[in-house]
C-alpha cells in the first residue's frame, strides 16, 4: 500500500531542527523525507537521525521531488528567498521564526503563497500551549472581564551577550536580538489584541561585546492596541527565568507562565470580609497545586517528551499539518497574516532604536597585512578568545578557524584573521594551516551518543593532528580536561603521573571523548613525530565565563545551584588569564613536547566559599543545595533504565559511582609539574582572585 503521508523536508539542521523534526515525527500523516543544509556533515548526520536523504543545495531538494511541504530554519537573512523559491515549487512553507527581516518581506513571502496556493506557516510556537488556550478563551468568554492592560514578559538569560560565541547571527546588529526574541511576545499580542502599536522604548543595561560594539540587555517597550495598554519587557542579564504573560480585567488577572504551560487566575469571591481573605488565597494554592499536578503527570506520563516547549511545538506543528491536509485556512496564530503584523509592530519598534538597529560605522582604521603563525582551533570559546588576545599581546599574529567570517576580535586590526571552515574539510584544515607554527586545538563537540563522540571529536582530531604533520607544523596543543582523570578518592593526590583509567567506558561521555583524543594524540607523537603538549585546565573562571557554571554543580537557573557533593572541599578553580599564560609557555618551553600539564590553580577556596564570596562581594545570595553523589548517580539509574528499555534508545550510557563522585573533584591536585617545566605561576593572593574570578567578571552582565 502506498504510502499517502506529506513529506516534509527540513531547510537547516541546525538546533531548532530537532524540535521541529520530532513535532513532524509525532504528527499522524505526516514525516520527515529529507534535510538540507550547507554543510554537508550536518545534513548528513541530522539526515542519518531521521534516516532520510540529506542535500546541500535546496534545489537539489526540490529537484529530488521527495517533499509536499518544508520547513524553513535557517538563519533569518535566508527566509524570505528561501521561501519564496519553495512556494513558487509548490510546497507547503513553515517558517521558523523570525518571520522575516521585515514587514515588506513577510507580505512578500504571504502573497507568494496566495499565488501558488500554499499554505504560508510560521514558528510562533508558544502560541500552541495548552495554558495559553485556556487564558484565550477567558479574555474571549469576558471571564476577565473588560481588559485594561496586559504585560508580556521574556525575562531569561542570554549567555552568548556575556560568554559567546559571539558570532551568533543575533550579535551581528543591535537590532537582531529584538528580532530574534520579541516574536514571542508580539505574536501573543497580536493574538489576542490585534496588531499593536508602538508608542515608547527605552533600552537599558549594555553591554560590550567582545570586539567591539554596544548591545541592550533589557528592552522596555510600551504600545498599545485599541483600549488595552500594552508593555513588553525583555531583561538578558541573569535573572530568574520570568516568561509571561499577565492579562488585567475588570472581574479578574490572568498570568500565564509560558515557559512551564501554567496558568493562574486571581478573581474576586463574594465571601464575607472575614473568609473573603482566605479564600483568596485558598484559591491561588489550589490552583498552583493544579497546575503542579497536571505538568508532573505529563512530563511522567510521557518521560519528559512533553516539556511545555515540546507540546507547544507539537501543537503548533499539528495544527499547521491540519489546514495541508483539509485545506482549511491556517490557525490566525500560525498564519502568515498573523506573521505580518508581528514583523510590523517589531519594524515599528526598531525604528525609534539609535541608528534603527544597525551597528554604527566606525572609522577605517588602515590595518597591516596579517601574518599568522598561530592557529587557533576553537577560538571563539571562552578559553579561546583570552588565549587569542593572550597571543596578540605577545606580538604573534593568530589565525581563529570559525564556522562563521567574523570573529569577537575586531579590534584587533591585521593581528588576528577569522578563516572559515568546517573540522571535518580536510582540505580546509590544510588551507587554514598554510605559514603557521603551532596549534591550538580548543574545540569539543557537543556528542548525545559514544558513535557521534567518535565521528565528530575523535576522528575530527586526529584529522586535525594530521593536517598539522602534513604541513610541518612545530608544536600542537590540545587541552583536554581533568575530568578524565578519577577524581573520586579524596585521598589520591592527582598529578600528571597518574594516568587515565584503561577502561574508560563507564565514564561521562565528555571525559572518555577527551581521553580518547589524548590516546590518539599521543600515539601519533610516539609513531610520527607529532610536537604533542598536552594542557588539562581546571574549573577555569574570570571575565567572559559564566555565572552557571556546570563544573561547580547542577544549575537552575541564576539564582539556584546543587553542588557536586557537600562542598566542603577544595575545588580545582584556575583564573582565565593564567590559563592563557599557561597555554603560550608550552610554544615557548622545548621541553614541554610530549609532556602534559594539569593547569589548575592554587588551592583558594571550596564550592561553598565561592558562592560566599559571590555574596560578599556581588550582594547576591544564590540558593546552594548540597548534592549527594549515591543519590544522584541512582536518579540517574533510573532515567538510564527508562530511556534504554521504554524509549528503546539502545545508545544510551550510564556514568559509574566513581564518575559522579569525581564531578565533586575530591582529588586534590598537585601542581609542581608546570611550575618547574612550563615557568608557571598562577594567582596565590585570594583577593586577587576573587576580584579577578567574580568582582570583574561580569557574571550577571551588569
Amino acid at each position: 500500500m502506498a504510502n499517502n503521508n506529506i513529506k516534509t523536508g527540513l531547510v537547516g539542521a541546525g538546533y531548532i531542527a530537532g524540535w521541529h523534526g520530532d513535532a513532524i515525527k509525532a504528527t499522524k500523516g505526516v514525516d520527515v523525507a529529507a534535510v538540507c543544509d550547507v554543510s554537508q556533515s550536518s545534513a548528513e548526520v541530522l539526515g542519518e537521525v531521521y534516516g532520510v536523504p540529506a542535500f546541500t543545495s535546496l534545489d537539489d531538494m526540490i529537484a529530488a521531488n521527495v517533499c509536499d511541504a518544508v520547513h524553513i530554519l535557517t538563519p533569518p537573512q535566508t527566509h524570505k528567498d528561501l521561501a519564496i523559491t519553495c512556494l513558487q515549487a509548490g510546497l507547503h512553507t513553515f517558517i521558523e521564526k523570525p518571520f522575516a527581516l521585515s514587514h515588506k518581506d513577510a507580505k512578500a513571502i504571504k502573497i507568494a503563497g496566495q499565488k501558488a496556493g500554499r499554505c504560508v506557516g510560521v514558528g510562533h510556537n508558544f502560541l500552541g500551549l495548552p495554558a495559553y488556550n485556556r487564558l484565550k478563551n477567558s479574555h474571549k468568554n469576558g471571564m476577565l472581564g473588560r481588559v485594561s492592560s496586559a504585560e508580556f514578559n521574556w525575562n531569561f538569560p542570554l549567555t552568548p551577550l556575556r560568554a559567546g560565541p559571539f558570532g551568533l547571527w543575533m550579535l551581528r546588529e543591535p537590532k537582531n536580538l529584538l528580532l530574534e526574541l520579541s516574536p514571542h511576545l508580539f505574536a501573543f499580542a497580536v493574538d489576542l489584541f490585534g496588531a499593536p502599536k508602538i508608542l515608547h522604548l527605552e533600552l537599558g543595561k549594555p553591554i560590550e561585546l567582545s570586539g567591539g560594539g554596544e548591545r541592550p540587555q533589557s528592552w522596555r517597550i510600551l504600545a498599545r492596541a485599541g483600549d488595552v495598554n500594552l508593555t513588553f519587557n525583555l531583561s538578558l542579564v541573569e535573572t530568574m527565568d520570568d516568561r509571561s504573560v499577565t492579562v488585567r480585567g475588570s472581574s479578574g488577572i490572568a498570568r500565564l507562565n509560558f515557559a512551564a504551560d501554567t496558568l493562574v487566575t486571581t478573581i474576586d469571591n463574594t465571601a464575607d470580609i472575614v473568609l473573603n481573605p482566605f479564600v483568596f488565597q485558598a484559591s491561588h494554592a489550589w490552583q498552583h497545586l493544579r497546575e503542579g499536578i497536571v505538568n508532573a503527570t505529563r512530563h511522567i506520563a510521557s518521560l519528559n517528551r512533553k516539556s511545555a516547549y515540546g507540546l507547544s511545538f507539537g501543537n503548533m506543528v499539528d495544527s499547521f499539518y491540519h489546514s495541508v491536509k483539509t485545506g482549511a485556512s491556517i490557525d490566525d496564530r500560525f498564519s502568515g497574516h498573523s506573521a505580518e503584523k508581528v514583523m510590523k509592530a517589531i519594524e515599528d519598534t526598531i525604528a525609534l532604536m539609535p541608528n534603527k538597529g544597525i551597528e554604527p560605522v566606525r572609522k577605517t582604521v588602515k590595518a597591516r597585512i596579517c601574518k599568522p603563525t598561530v592557529l587557533v582551533i576553537g577560538g571563539t570559546g571562552f578559553i579561546g578568545r583570552n588565549l587569542t588576545r593572550a597571543l596578540v599581546a605577545t606580538g604573534r599574529d593568530v589565525r581563529v578557524l570559525s564556522r562563521g567570517r567574523t570573529g569577537p576580535f575586531t579590534d584587533l586590526g591585521g593581528q588576528v584573521e577569522t578563516f572559515s571552515t568546517s573540522l571535518k574539510d580536510p582540505e580546509g584544515l590544510h588551507a587554514a594551516m598554510q605559514g603557521i607554527e603551532a596549534v591550538y586545538h580548543l574545540a569539543k563537540s557537543v556528542d548525545t551518543t559514544w558513535e557521534e563522540c567518535l565521528q565528530n571529536d575523535v576522528d575530527v582530531t586526529k584529522a586535525i593532528a594530521q593536517a598539522a604533520l602534513d604541513q610541518g607544523v612545530k608544536r600542537f596543543v590540545y587541552t583536554g580536561t581533568i575530568a578524565s582523570y578519577d577524581m573520586s578518592d579524596p585521598n589520591c593526590v592527582i598529578t600528571e603521573e597518574i594516568g587515565f583509567d584503561t577502561d574508560m567506558s563507564d565514564r561521562n561521555l565528555y571525559a572518555r571523548s577527551k581521553a580518547a583524543c589524548e590516546d590518539c594524540l599521543t600515539e601519533m607523537h610516539q609513531n610520527d613525530g607529532l610536537p604533542l603538549v598536552i594542557a588539562r585546565p581546571g574549573i577555569v573562571v574570570g571575565a567572559g565565563g559564566p555565572l552557571q557554571h556546570w563544573g561547580i554543580g547542577r544549575w537552575q537557573g541564576a539564582g539556584a545551584v546543587k553542588i557536586w557533593g557537600q562542598g566542603r572541599n577544595t575545588l580545582p578553580f584556575v583564573l582565565i588569564d593564567d590559563v592563557s599564560d599557561g597555554l603560550i609557555r608550552m610554544l615557548d618551553v622545548e621541553d614541554a613536547v610530549g609532556q602534559s600539564f594539569n593547569l589548575v590553580g592554587e588551592p583558594m577556596m571550596t564550592a561553598r566559599d565561592y558562592f560566599d564570596a559571590i555574596y560578599e562581594t556581588l550582594g547576591a545570595r544564590i540558593r546552594v543545595h548540597s548534592g549527594a553523589m549515591h543519590g544522584l548517580f541512582l536518579a540517574d539509574g533510573v532515567k538510564y533504565g527508562l530511556k534504554r528499555y521504554v524509549l528503546r534508545r539502545r545508545s544510551v550510557t550510564r556514568p559509574s559511582l566513581r564518575d559522579w563522585k569525581s564531578r565533586a573533584h575530591y582529588s586534590p591536585f598537585q601542581i609542581d609539574h608546570p611550575k618547574q617545566v612550563l615557568g608557571w605561576a598562577p594567582e596565590q593572593d585570594r583577593d586577587i582572585f576573587v576580584q579577578k574570578a567574580i568582582t570583574e567578571a561580569n557574571l550577571f552582565g551588569f
